[in-house]
Formats: C-alpha cells, sequence, structure tokens
C-alpha cells in the first residue's frame, strides 16, 4: 500500500466517527497538557526560586552560628548559641584574602509603630557593608555610613513591602520616625524593590547599624550571622577553607568536626533548592502522566472496537489481495494519527493551563523545547503501544471467517 494511500484511509476512517474520535483524543489531550502543565510550573518555581537566591549577593559565602548539620535558610543564626562575635568579622576581613566585602549581621522579629499604625516586620542589625554584599540598592535616601555605625546612630533604611504597611502609598518614609522595641528610630532611605518572598524577603526589612542593634537590642557584641563576598567565584573554595582556618583559631576548637559555626555558600543552597524542586517536578509530571496511561487505553478500547465493526472491511481487504502487514499498518496508523492530533491539541493545552495557572499564583511557568518534543515523542508511543494489539488482531482474522461476519 502507497503511503499515499495509507494517509488518506487513515483520515478517512478517523474522521468517519468524529465524536468517538474526538473522545479518544481527549484522555491524550488532557494527559499531555497535564504533564506540559506542571512540568512547566516546577521548572518556573525552581527557576523563581534560584533566581531569587541569586539575587541575595555576589559570590556569598554565609556563616552561621551553630554546629555543621547542614544549611537551612530558615534557622541559619537562629535558635542556636551566638559564637559569632564582631571582632570574628573584622578578623575575616583582614586576614583573608580574596575577600571584597564583609558585612555582619544581627536579626530578630520586632513590632514596628508609626503613629497610629504598626506591622511586625524582622529588624535587621547590619554594616555599612550590606548593600554590597547582599545586592541592595536604595531608591530614595541613602543607607547608613560606617560613621553612624560606630556613633551608634539610631538611623533606618526600610523595605518597600514594610513601607507600604506603614506608611501606605501617599506618604514619604524617608525622614519619619518609627519607634522599635521602645527605640525611636530616623528613616533615612528606602531599598529598591526586589521581588522576593519567603524566609529572605529583603523588601519585608528594616535596615539599622549592626552596633545600635547590639546596644540597644541585644545587649552583647554577638551577631547571628557573616556574610562575606569573595572576589569571584573561582575564590570561593579557598576562601573557604580560610575563613574556616580562621574561626577554628580563634574559637580555639582543634577539631573541624566540632565548630560552632556553619559555612554554606549560595552555590550550596541553590543546589538543595533545585533537588526538592526537582523531586516536586517529577512527582507532579509522574502523577499528571497516569492520565496518559488511561488515554492510552482508551486509544486501544476504541481501536479493539473498530476492528470488530469492521471485520467485514478486513475480510474484504484481504480477499482482494491486501497483505498482513498492510492491515497491520493501516490501524496502527489510525492509533498514531490519534495520538498525534491529541498531542498537538494537548500542548496547546497544556501551554494555556500553564499560563492560568502562572497567573493565580504567580509562578512564571517554562515551557521548555524537550518538554514539547517529550510530549510528541510520548504520544507517538502511545498510539503505537495501545494500537499494536488492536492492529495485530485486524491482521490475524481470517478472511472467510471475517466475510461471514454478521
Amino acid at each position: 500500500m502507497l503511503t499515499s494511500d495509507l494517509m488518506s484511509e487513515t483520515y478517512s476512517a478517523v474522521t468517519a466517527n468524529k465524536a468517538r474520535s474526538g473522545l479518544t483524543m481527549l484522555g491524550i489531550v488532557i494527559g499531555i497538557g497535564s504533564v506540559i502543565a506542571m512540568v512547566s510550573i516546577g521548572q518556573g518555581a525552581q527557576s523563581s526560586i534560584t533566581n531569587s537566591i541569586q539575587s541575595i549577593g555576589s559570590n556569598l559565602i554565609m556563616i552561621s552560628s551553630g554546629a555543621q548539620k547542614g544549611f537551612s535558610p530558615v534557622s541559619a543564626g537562629r535558635g542556636s548559641t551566638p559564637t559569632l562575635t564582631l571582632d570574628d568579622a573584622n578578623a575575616i576581613k583582614s586576614q583573608v584574602s580574596s575577600v571584597v566585602a564583609v558585612s555582619p549581621e544581627l536579626s530578630k522579629r520586632y513590632q514596628v509603630v508609626w503613629k497610629n499604625t504598626n506591622t511586625n516586620t524582622t529588624i535587621l542589625g547590619a554594616s555599612a557593608q550590606y548593600p554590597e554584599v547582599r545586592n541592595l540598592s536604595i531608591a530614595e535616601g541613602s543607607f547608613f555610613t560606617d560613621g553612624q555605625v560606630n556613633e551608634y546612630s539610631k538611623v533606618a533604611v526600610i523595605g518597600p513591602t514594610t513601607a507600604a504597611d506603614l506608611f501606605g502609598s501617599s506618604t514619604d518614609p524617608v525622614g519619619q520616625v518609627i519607634k522599635v522595641n521602645e527605640v525611636n528610630f530616623t528613616i533615612i532611605g528606602e531599598s529598591v524593590a526586589k521581588g522576593g518572598s519567603g524566609f529572605t524577603n529583603q523588601d519585608d526589612q528594616i535596615f539599622i547599624p549592626l552596633t545600635t542593634a547590639q546596644r540597644y537590642f541585644t545587649g552583647n557584641d554577638y551577631v547571628s550571622s557573616i556574610n562575606v563576598s569573595a572576589a569571584d567565584p573561582n575564590a570561593l573554595t579557598p576562601v573557604e577553607t580560610d575563613i574556616t582556618t580562621l574561626l577554628l583559631a580563634r574559637h580555639k576548637i582543634s577539631d573541624p568536626t566540632a565548630a560552632d559555626f556553619n559555612l554554606s555558600t549560595q552555590a550550596d543552597i541553590v543546589a538543595t533548592a533545585s533537588s526538592v524542586t526537582g523531586t516536586f517536578t517529577i512527582l507532579l509530571g509522574a502523577i499528571a502522566g497516569i492520565s496518559l496511561l488511561v488515554g492510552g487505553i482508551g486509544i486501544m478500547n476504541m481501536m479493539l472496537t473498530t476492528v470488530t465493526e469492521r471485520t467485514r472491511e478486513i475480510g474484504l481487504r484481504k480477499a482482494i489481495g491486501a497483505k498482513r502487514a498492510d492491515i497491520s499498518s493501516q490501524f496502527l496508523a489510525e492509533s498514531v494519527m490519534l495520538t498525534f492530533f491529541g498531542g498537538v491539541i494537548g500542548v496547546i493545552f497544556g501551554w494555556l493551563l500553564s499560563l492560568i495557572v502562572s497567573k493565580i499564583f504567580s509562578i512564571t511557568g517554562v515551557i521548555s523545547t524537550s518538554s514539547v518534543l517529550l510530549a510528541f515523542g510520548v504520544s507517538a508511543l502511545i498510539g503505537i503501544i495501545f494500537g499494536y494489539y488492536p492492529a495485530q488482531r485486524a491482521a490475524k482474522l481470517n478472511p472467510i471467517d471475517a466475510l461471514r461476519y454478521e
């Protein structure tokens, strides 16, 4: 049978009963669409998390108090006995090479009051180098200086989210006086919105000089963490080694496994986050893939029904010289055509579903070429696998018995 004849016969057979063919393709459409949408959302979430982590600083090394039990962005510097001091940060800055800037931090949540409004947010004590270390830009006013840090100045830089919570959109926060833990602070700047969320949202913080935070809030010289910006990505490993050696010597610890501090880099956090979101994406894709199996079963059911309905036709074709391969190819082509068109519509459906979910949950879906090609490959494979048995059954029919079939 010529290829053109095969395609013409296949098209005629598929469109002969449009309603049944459409309902059969619907299972493939939903399956392919669900897989593409779920994988898109998973990859989008992974990309969003990675970008958010990378935006917190350049070539960043984070040092937190506590034994080395693995880094957790949620618990870094919290819930453990403070072991790091301002002197540790100064020693790192002066004694470790390939270090661009160092910013010790001290953070805690407080209720912030301005006139008749209030909000609960993170108060972050930091050094004047914080904007350089953590890629923070100032939209209005300025960040505090080394002089203000040394003078225990009661000044603050506010994040845009916190500013909106306290002042709304009609009041310029710069120059306003807020009260934190019964201490008045004058706002001297507002940071640029980064659009972050979750545990490291710089938009929902208030920055004050570290020395001021130590004097008025903790009463000691401990810090919750120290952030170090290395000169370049290639310097991260040697800088980590030098910092570990220095802090072990300063804390008089001979056994590195007994260290009372924990080092991590952006790469460590990205790897952990990518692993979690990757597993999440696979899980979503696997769940959506179940509908593909159901769709394949629907294809097989339809093709078996078609073989039964067209038994006399098959007998007639064989009687006039059609070979088993011709009959098998005919029904296999019909199965593949159904899944192919279902795959095309499924890709469009998945793209639209991804856009809708992205709008609702503010997650930018990422539809990659590989996922689309995979969808087409899977749909074609389903057509072959679930169409093979009905095609073989049709090809093996005895022409005499087929012609007698009522």
